[in-house]
């Protein structure tokens, strides 16, 4: 049964909806998996939440 953990920014169900099905096409395609075995969670992190280089992610400027 795989399962894929993806850790991320928030994004819009449609993304994630797409996201999960080439996933789960790709496990299909290069391990010969049952579609209902693959699972994906969705981890999705706050700018408030993380940092990088010392920098917390909300005071990073675009």
């Amino acid at each position: 049964m795989p399962i894929v953990t993806i850790q991320q920014f928030p994004r819009d169900l449609e993304q994630k909806r797409e996201l999960a099905a080439r996933i789960t096409a790709a496990f299909v395609d290069v391990y010969d998996a049952d579609p209902a075995s693959v699972q994906v969670f969705f981890n999705e992190v706050d700018g408030e939440d993380w940092a990088k280089g010392g920098v917390m992610g909300c005071d990073v400027q675009p």
